[in-house]
């Protein structure tokens, strides 16, 4: 029942071995037909969970039971009490549906509080703005910032009009192209200013589409830059202060933050396991599935590292790492890294999904949560979701249950289940080289 169990989103897995190469069980042991027909002895088993996870009993649990921790814990930001109530939840959770090996790892996190925060435009006329401080900004002296505004449309445009920016604060009027490119302005954005005299910076937020919806996310200060309070703003209000900034109009705006960092706190891991051929009655494939449930993700992978320094020892036992980054919409197939001999397998897996048309195996199964194991040689793997839509409610206060399609995750849990079960029940792990 495990496998049906997965709250899509939050869930990463590592399926154990007891093999002790580093890149042992080539392909070249045995032909790639006698593969591809064990793989193939796996199609009952495929509709099996399709069935139960899409169309049975199991169908919508994803969905109840990530509305449950949601809407109990609410937004769990690093550090906070929510987020130690989360932990806590899903600790539980996982022991009471008979997961093996259920536990808590320490770790240390980033602490940082948003606090209070206000931005009103002064002139040309009053206006309420909606912000959100960006992760880890410093805050405002309790007065606030009073300054004059200074829009630019890029890191370009700041550095040609660097003597016009001193003691400014400068708003980000940056067009999305997409997420990798655009969120520079979120990460960097607060540095760049600060180096041509900035006393803010308000960055537009990093989304294709809004609805007077602030996105925030971690931004990253630099050793030898003064540290200045920075923030999203809505696409709404940055094109209209870049429309007002065109015309020649004087636009001063005060800021207030009562943003903190404190001391890194003691949180956890989330760590549970099915056994692997303990109960084979039960569904239980050949080798462990491990479950692990990584803090402090935004600010870095901050718990998956330590994961990794304290079970790295281990890595010759990893068959594949798994993670899903990218929303709970519509799954359509996975993201693979891995060695060309891997990629031939995954794709035969992949095939068995064939009655929910999710066959496809792309490149770049990276994640911030498994990018060491994959750089230290084990095959990664994310799920691929439609993202039409994601980047219109990340990091937003419209990021809640009514964005989730309870049928999508039906999807989304039998693709998940489907893979985890067949690659850790398989006579091989997956190649290396």
């Amino acid at each position: 029942k495990f496998l049906i169990f997965t709250f899509v989103g939050i869930i990463h897995l590592l399926y154990l071995d007891s093999g002790k190469a580093m890149c042992k069980n080539d392909i070249s042991q045995r032909t790639f037909q006698e593969i591809q027909k064990e793989i193939a002895s796996y199609g009952d088993i495929a509709k099996a969970i399709i069935k139960l996870a899409v169309y049975g009993k199991a169908q919508n649990r994803s969905y109840d039971r990530l509305a449950l921790l949601v809407d109990t814990v609410g937004p769990r930001l690093s550090g906070s009490k929510n987020l130690e109530m989360a932990i806590q939840i899903m600790h539980q959770s996982l022991k009471d549906n008979d997961l093996d090996n259920v536990h808590l790892e320490a770790v240390k996190i980033p602490h940082w509080e948003r606090g209070e925060e206000s931005a009103v435009m002064l002139k040309p006329r009053i206006h309420k703005m909606a912000i959100l401080g960006l992760g880890s900004s410093i805050g405002t002296p309790s007065e606030g910032i009073t300054a004059e505004v200074l829009v630019v449309n890029s890191f370009n445009e700041l550095k040609r009009r660097a003597p016009e920016a001193k003691g400014k604060i400068v708003v980000y009027n940056q067009l999305y192209v997409n997420y990798s490119m655009t969120v520079r302005y979120r990460v960097q954005g607060a540095v760049e200013a600060a180096k041509v005299g900035a006393v803010a910076s308000l960055i537009r937020s990093v989304t294709p589409f809004s609805i007077y919806s602030p996105h925030t996310g971690i931004q990253k200060y630099q050793d030898g830059v003064p540290k200045i309070p920075t923030a999203c703003i809505t696409v709404e209000d940055a094109e209209m202060m870049s429309r007002m900034a065109s015309r020649g109009v004087k636009i001063v705006i005060q800021l207030k933050m009562g943003a903190r960092n404190y001391t890194d706190t003691d949180s956890f891991n989330t760590v549970a396991e099915i056994t692997g051929s303990k109960y084979p009655e039960q569904l239980r494939p050949k080798r462990t599935l491990r479950l692990v449930l990584w803090t402090a993700e935004e600010q870095g992978g901050i718990g998956a590292y330590q994961y990794y320094q304290l079970h790295k020892v281990n890595i010759s036992n990893y068959s594949l790492v798994m993670e899903s980054d990218a929303g709970t919409f519509l799954p359509t197939g996975l993201q693979f890294t891995g060695s060309d001999k891997a990629r031939a397998i995954m794709k035969e897996v992949m095939s068995l999904l064939q009655p929910l048309n999710v066959t496809q195996v792309l490149s770049h199964g990276e994640g911030e949560d498994i990018n060491l194991w994959i750089q230290a040689g084990v095959p990664g793997a994310s799920l691929l979701d439609n993202l039409n839509k994601y980047f219109f409610f990340h990091h937003s206060h419209g990021d809640t249950m009514t964005v989730m399609d309870p049928k999508q995750m039906n999807v989304a849990a039998a693709v998940w289940a489907v893979v985890s079960y067949v690659v850790a029940d398989m006579e091989e792990m997956l190649p290396r080289c």
